[in-house]
């Protein structure tokens, strides 16, 4: 991780930015404090509809209703 100072920052953006898309980060300094950090922006990968088909098993009971002792550790007793 490289730090420049605000002056090298404002001088040289583009090729600060250059090196970020890269995959570089930057920090930017005032008074050779850390005051900001250029970071590539991640790209989330895209989603597929499906993509977990077949490999999830939902209960036929899943929307039950509970047994009464584990309802009332939830609601407190009844």
């Amino acid at each position: 991780m490289r730090t420049v100072n605000m002056h090298e920052a404002k001088t040289h953006f583009s090729k600060l930015v250059d090196s970020v898309i890269k995959g570089n980060e930057i920090v930017i300094a005032m008074a050779g404090k850390p005051v900001a950090k250029l970071t590539p922006i991640e790209k989330k990968p895209k989603r597929r509809p499906g993509a977990l088909k077949g490999k999830i098993k939902i209960a036929k009971d899943f929307d039950a209703p509970l047994p009464e002792d584990i309802l009332s550790d939830f609601e407190g007793s009844l």
